[in-house]
This record gives C-alpha cells, sequence and structure tokens, in this order.
C-alpha cells in the first residue's frame, strides 16, 4: 500500500521532515518513490506540489495522519 508521509531530514534537535510517496512497509528514512514537498515544525514553513499530490491520492495512495492534517490545512484536501 502506498502511503504519502513524512521523511525526516535536518540534524539533531532542527528536524525538518519531507513529504515523500513510499511503501507502507518501508522504513522511516528508507527511498522514496517521489517527494511531494516539505515542513518544517519549527519555523512553520511549508511546501507542497498540489499536481503531484493530487494525482498521487488519485491513484489510491493513503496519507498519514500528520500529512493529512498539514493537507487539511493547507486546504488542498478537504474535511
Amino acid at each position: 500500500m502506498l502511503r504519502l508521509r513524512l521523511k525526516r531530514t535536518g540534524r539533531k534537535r532542527l528536524a525538518s521532515y519531507r513529504i515523500v510517496v513510499m511503501e507502507q512497509a518501508t522504513r522511516r528514512d528508507g527511498r522514496p518513490i517521489d517527494e511531494l514537498g516539505f515542513y518544517n515544525p519549527i519555523t512553520k514553513e511549508s511546501s507542497f506540489d498540489i499536481a503531484k499530490i493530487t494525482s498521487w491520492l488519485k491513484v489510491g495512495a493513503q496519507p498519514s495522519e500528520t500529512v493529512l492534517y498539514l493537507l487539511k490545512k493547507a486546504e488542498i484536501v478537504q474535511a
């Protein structure tokens, strides 16, 4: 099953995350199928590739809880 989820980047205690498409069984920092954007929880900055996200959702990829929250907040996905 494909998931839209977060991949951790950055250094210790200064985490930043990339929003990626991965198989559900793949480890957190494994190789993604596609990168769709990023989220920085420290500065609250985020960026999304809306066209890629909607195409992956149409194919059947399921977002994780955190990614779903970020997409709702950015008004990409409706509640």
